[in-house]
Order: structure tokens, then sequence, then C-alpha cells
């Protein structure tokens, strides 16, 4: 018979997994931020990549970085396939299962792009994301268009889902509810948000690929820091943008140590969720 424990082994790769994203977006918040305040531009995870390579021990942490993108994705498809967060099978639980397969992979797209740099030297095929280049390969596959499309609306989805959890805070419900989560709660908030804005901007420029046939203006974080920047007042926007996604960074170093998995739980532990509920209630 099944039993909660039953998912316990996965417990370590998601929190390598989480401390690895937490380590990617450090990075590429970090070196962007620094680039803004100094007058240059934000930098895409590439480029972020590149900068982080030609530092003392950078190799190191990109070595760290791929470990964390591989744990992400194993992560990310155990929970999809086994539902470890109970997610459920209704449409919005399915559309959040699909993001997680797509968000994985991705994500392991990251970790190969961070090793491979550490062969070729900083140097490698330019500064082209590799979510460029998938969109460009796949466009020229039988029915490519479509799969294509039907990948920025999942991207999409997951944005929304990501604007809504911040909305209704209800990250809150798979963290631990302690001194640090509360305290921090405002900052996890803000990051999430970020990320969602950061994920719809990067599902649109998917699904505009798809649109007029061309993986050109496909991409990352560099891309949606591009389009950002073309917006009024766009330096201070992606100045903002940036300092959210440290925000982004701290939530999953957060969630690395706090998070909870309802299919991997040992014992009973009170949420974030509930601990602010209690905490309210008695106010």
């Amino acid at each position: 018979m099944s039993t909660k424990s039953d998912f316990g082994w996965a417990i370590p790769i998601m929190r390598a997994g989480y401390a690895g994203r937490a380590l990617v977006y450090l990075v590429v918040a970090g070196f962007s931020l620094w680039a803004v305040s100094r007058g240059g531009e934000a930098q895409g995870t590439t480029s972020a990549f590149k900068s982080l390579e030609s530092t003392a021990g950078g190799n190191v942490v990109l070595v760290a970085i791929f470990l964390g993108m591989v744990s992400y994705a194993v992560w990310r498809i155990i929970d999809s396939i086994f539902d470890l967060e109970d997610y459920g099978t209704d449409g919005e639980g399915m559309v959040a299962r699909a993001g997680m397969i797509v968000t994985g992979l991705i994500h392991l797209g990251i970790g190969f792009a961070a090793v491979t740099l550490i062969f070729a030297g900083g140097g490698g095929e330019g500064d082209q994301s590799a979510i460029s280049k998938g969109v460009t390969t796949v466009l020229g596959w039988p029915g490519g268009r479509w799969i294509v499309g039907a990948v920025g609306l999942i991207t999409i989805g997951s944005a929304l889902y990501y604007l809504k959890k911040a909305w209704k805070r209800e990250y809150r419900k798979v963290l631990m509810g302690n001194p640090v989560t509360r305290n921090f709660d405002p900052a996890l908030r803000g990051g999430v948000a970020s990320q969602g804005f950061v994920v719809g901007v990067i599902g649109c420029l998917i699904v505009y690929a798809a649109v007029t046939f061309s993986g050109d203006q496909a991409g990352g974080m560099g891309e949606a820091f591009d389009w950002l920047r073309g917006q009024p007042y766009g330096r201070v926007l992606v100045g903002l943008l940036c300092a959210g996604l440290l925000g982004f960074a701290l939530f999953c170093a957060v969630n690395a140590a706090y998070r909870i998995v309802p299919k991997a739980r040992q014992e009973s532990i009170d949420s974030l969720a509930s601990r602010m509920t209690e905490k309210a209630k008695s106010v």
C-alpha cells in the first residue's frame, strides 16, 4: 500500500534541484543588476555564464549549476508523473504538471549550456539562446509550428500560474512555517511575480516564433530583458526586474531548505499558510 513516505527518496533530488536553480538566478540577476547599475545591459543566461566562467572559481560554480539543473529536471519529471505535490488531474492541475516537464527540460538545457561552456573555454557558438536554437530546429520538423505554438501556450500557462501563486500567496502552502519563511515572505512574493513575468514574456516570444515561422525572436531571459528595455523607462524596469529575480533566487533557496512535498512527508509539518492564518486569527 502506498504511503506518504514512499517518495521520501525524491526529497534530496528536489533540494539539489532548487539549490541549483537558486544559483542560476543569483548569477544571471546578479551579473545583470551589476551591469545595469554601471550603465551596461542586462545579460541573458549564456552571457552571464560566460562572465562567470572568466572569474576565479567560475568553473566550479558552473559544474554546480550543471548538477543542480540535472537534479531539477529529474525532480520536475518525477513530480509531474507521480503528482507528488497534489496538483490533481483537473484542467489547472494538468497545465501545471505539463509546465513542470517543459520547465524541467528547459533547465536541463541550461545545465548543459553551463557545462559545455567549460569545455569550450569561454568560446562557443555565440550568444544565441538555447531556446532560440531549439525553436529553430523544431520549426523544421513536420508539424513543428504547432509543436512550438503548443510549447509557447504551455509556457504562458505556467507564467499565469506563477502570477496566480504570487497574487494569492499560494506558495505559502508548500513552505514550512518558520521565522525564515515568515520574515522573507514579501521578497518571496515579489520573486515569484517577477519569475511569472519573465516566463510570460518568454512564452509570448515562443508563440510569436510559431506565428512568424522564425525562431530568431524566441529566447530566454536575455530576450525578455531586451524586450523590456525597449519599453518606456526600460532601463529602470530592467533594473527592477533584476532585483525581483534576485528575490526569486531567494525563493528557490528557501524552497531547497523548507519546501513541503505532500506525498513524501513523514511527519506533520505546519505550512507557512497555516501559520499565517493562525497569526491573523490571533490579532
